[in-house]
């Protein structure tokens, strides 16, 4: 385990000098949001075009290993949905803290470090855990924030198909996977292109992280702690019971499933509950707390998966 910690803590160290920098004013809210932009756009749509584009659609998409995952995520998400129905909370509320407690940070910090961590054999299964979250509880919250305010018609879910097209992580793998379909080759120029910038993707995403922490406020901490601990010791729990025991998914695969569900709450539920205005301050503290007890619970997970 502490060769596993001495694996992860160049991670963490890239996300805590992004705090520093964001902290200390060295770094302003600007500069974070464009270097955050350049790597959504740019960096990490790279990286995930070369990875999809050297797999087929058989390498990533397992029907079993999808409805492991989802049976796991929708029984953690009805629990932190219940929980905040029991204490009175609103649709959106709920539907914003059940989102904190089953989507992980899997496209800035999960796919690079856990391909590193367990190897490119890893890839195809991180890459369908991320389709997944964008795809279905992406679509999921907007639907349910909207209609809870009574707002729901066929054109939202016009709105939702466009949010899906217009995502750069869902175009690039798409993309890549269209490519490899057609056996083409990527030429040398361009493979080292995408490779040069693939590679500003991992300590520009680290950084970005950290940067947009030091703008989070820990209010609200008896929720965000609930939820914190929803995400990084329910959902991976409840994705190993369901991949394991119940679905029998490959270990390997299952392995860097749980692995992706152990990661601390991803920055984008943050910005769904701004711009929503729909509980921002939980969605930051939970966000801000999870990040930080997961330096010792990734660990942990992806030491143990090591093992399956």
């Amino acid at each position: 385990m502490v060769d596993i910690l001495l694996q992860t803590l160049p991670f963490f160290a890239l996300i805590g000098l992004g705090f520093w920098a964001g902290a200390t004013g060295f770094f302003s809210a600007e500069a974070t949001a464009y270097l955050t932009k350049f790597v959504f756009y740019f960096a990490l749509s790279a990286m995930l075009f070369r990875f999809s584009a050297n797999l087929s659609i058989g390498e990533i998409f397992d029907l079993n290993f999808v409805l492991a995952y989802l049976v796991a995520c929708i029984a953690v998400y009805l629990l932190a949905t219940l929980v905040a129905v029991l204490r009175k909370r609103s649709m959106a509320e709920a539907a914003i803290e059940a989102q904190c407690a089953i989507i992980g940070n899997v496209g800035f910090l999960g796919i690079p470090m856990l391909v590193l961590l367990l190897g490119e054999q890893a890839i195809g299964a991180v890459l369908l855990v991320l389709a997944t979250d964008l795809i279905v509880f992406g679509s999921l919250i907007v639907i349910l924030i909207t209609a809870s305010r009574g707002r729901m018609s066929p054109a939202i879910l016009g709105t939702v198909g466009m949010g899906l097209l217009k995502n750069p992580m869902i175009m690039s793998i798409a993309a890549g996977l269209i490519w490899s379909a057609f056996a083409l080759p990527i030429p040398g120029p361009v493979n080292d292109f995408l490779q040069i910038l693939g590679a500003a993707a991992t300590p520009g995403a680290l950084f970005a992280i950290g940067a947009s922490l030091a703008g989070k406020s820990a209010e609200r901490v008896s929720v965000a702690v609930w939820l914190s601990f929803c995400k990084l010791v329910l959902h991976p729990a409840a994705v190993a019971v369901s991949a394991l025991l119940i679905f029998s998914v490959d270990r390997a695969a299952a392995g860097a499933m749980i692995a992706a569900a152990a990661l601390p709450v991803a920055g984008n539920v943050f910005i769904l509950a701004q711009h929503y205005g729909v509980a921002p301050q939980r969605a930051s503290a939970a966000i801000l707390i999870s990040t930080i007890v997961s330096v010792v619970t990734v660990t942990v997970v992806v030491a143990w998966v090591g093992t399956l």
